[in-house]
């Protein structure tokens, strides 16, 4: 049995687990606490980072070796282009959403208001609060005029591109941080994708002291 050790806000956990989704690929998941630094974790990856898969006998690290792996060992459903252009694109997406948009926003809204508290490292910052919350919008912004020139993300089908962003979203969406409003094509978008089959575990998850807001699972939102 494949073996993913995670935390579940985790967006890079998440987008592993979405692309494992996707494949239909059976996977146990253990929750990680990365930041106990417990040995066994640590001999596992010596970066002490999550996500990392156990699979076919090898333990992998980094999320988007991890999802490539996974692409190249299992091709169908394609989650990249088979066109170098078209790779690129989506490489270059999943760099934004996992760079950019994790330092600007995620780091900024999740790791401030949840991430802190489960690791007893004190209250939130509130200036760090504050420029996530308006960063967000700019990349919200981003989005929606990609998606009035596009059908997905990265072009005309679903990628890898779309579950990185996702991942994001859909973890910052279970503390109420994404304006829903301000762009119609973008709701409309996440709402496409969290309709997925992949999607059903990323939905169930529960973090204790953080109850999800009422619309986080549901489709219709």
């Amino acid at each position: 049995m494949n073996r993913l050790f995670h935390v579940p806000m985790s967006p890079f956990c998440r987008k592993v687990r979405l692309c494992m989704g996707e494949k239909r690929l059976e996977v146990e998941l253990v929750e990680e606490r990365y930041w106990e630094q417990d040995p066994d974790f640590l001999r596992r990856n010596p970066a002490a980072k999550v996500p990392i898969l156990k699979m076919d006998g090898k333990m992998m690290a980094d999320s988007n070796a991890i999802c490539e792996y996974l692409e190249e060992k299992y091709p169908e459903p394609a989650l990249m282009p088979r066109d170098a252009d078209g790779r690129y694109e989506v490489r270059r997406m999943v760099a934004w959403f996992d760079d950019k948009f994790h330092h600007e926003v995620t780091s900024k809204l999740l790791y401030e208001r949840v991430n802190k508290k489960l690791m007893g490292a004190g209250y939130p910052d509130s200036g760090n609060v504050k420029a996530g919350a308006k960063a967000i919008k700019y990349h919200l912004d981003y989005m929606a005029w990609l998606l009035d020139h596009r059908r997905w993300l990265a072009g005309d089908v679903m990628t890898m591109a779309d579950f990185a962003a996702a991942a994001h979203l859909s973890a910052l969406d279970y503390i109420s941080d994404v304006d829903w409003n301000r762009s119609q094509v973008v709701k409309d978008w996440y709402a496409t994708i969290k309709s997925r089959p992949a999607f059903r575990a990323i939905l169930a998850d529960q973090v204790p002291g953080f109850p999800p807001p009422a619309h986080y699972a549901d489709l219709d939102f």
